[in-house]
C-alpha cells in the first residue's frame, strides 16, 4: 500500500514538474514576444512622431507647387499664342514673297511680249 502511494505521489510529482516546465517554456515565449512587441512600439513612434510636422510641410510645398504650376500653365498659353502669331506672320511674309516672286515673273514674261 505505501509503494503505490509513493508512486503516485511520484507521479503526480512528475506532473506537476511538467507542468511547471511548460508553464515556465511559455512565460519565456511571453517575454520575448512582450520584448518584440515594446521594440516595435518604440520604433514606431520614433518614425511616426515627427509624421504631423513632416506632413504639414508637404503640404505646404504642395500647395506651392500647384500655385507655380498655375503660373507657368497661363505663361505657357502666352507662348501658346505668341507662336501662334509668329508662325501666322510667317506664313503670310512668305505667301507674300511667293506672290511678289509670281508678280515679278509675270512683269518679266509681259514685258517680253
Amino acid at each position: 500500500m505505501i509503494v503505490i502511494v509513493i508512486t503516485i505521489n511520484i507521479l503526480i510529482a512528475l506532473f506537476n514538474f511538467y507542468l511547471a516546465w511548460r508553464i515556465w517554456k511559455i512565460r519565456r515565449t511571453i517575454a520575448k514576444a512582450t520584448r518584440a512587441i515594446l521594440a516595435a512600439d518604440r520604433n514606431t513612434y520614433k518614425v511616426l512622431h515627427s509624421a504631423p510636422k513632416t506632413i504639414t510641410v508637404g503640404q505646404k510645398g504642395a500647395k506651392t507647387l500647384r500655385e507655380q504650376y498655375q503660373k507657368l500653365e497661363i505663361q505657357l498659353e502666352k507662348l501658346g499664342q505668341v507662336l501662334g502669331i509668329l508662325n501666322f506672320t510667317q506664313q503670310f511674309c512668305r505667301k507674300r514673297a511667293r506672290q511678289n516672286r509670281q508678280l515679278k515673273k509675270l512683269k518679266k514674261s509681259l514685258s517680253k511680249s
